[in-house]
């Protein structure tokens, strides 16, 4: 399995695909899911898609159901949360033999 830059609750903005010509600050989302063996992510409120489902019991109603798509990894940039901007990552290595994410603008270590 592949290790990636982009991890679970992290911050993201689309660059690529449908929702990348929204404004800037509709642009960004968090990532809710990943799958590394598919290269793919879910981020909160991007790629809607509608899926219809048939209803499974009385609790589980059937019908249209609108949720999040995947996006591939390489159409989706990291926001660093301290300079605020999209950014590239990089890994380091800390002297007790820990990786660390860092930002590539401000140098900054992201959790």
């Amino acid at each position: 399995m592949k290790k990636l830059k982009i991890k679970k609750g992290d911050t993201v903005i689309v660059i690529k695909g449908k929702d990348a010509s929204k404004p800037f600050k509709r642009r960004i989302g968090k990532v809710l899911r990943v799958e590394p063996a598919k290269n793919r992510i879910y981020v909160e409120g991007k790629n809607i898609i509608k899926k219809h489902m048939s209803r499974k019991s009385e609790q589980e109603p059937g019908g249209i159901i609108e949720r999040e798509g995947p996006i591939h990894i390489s159409n989706v940039m990291l926001i660093c949360s301290s300079c605020e901007k999209p950014t590239r990552v990089k890994i380091q290595i800390l002297n007790n033999k820990e990786k660390v994410r860092i930002c590539k603008r401000c140098g900054a270590q992201i959790p």
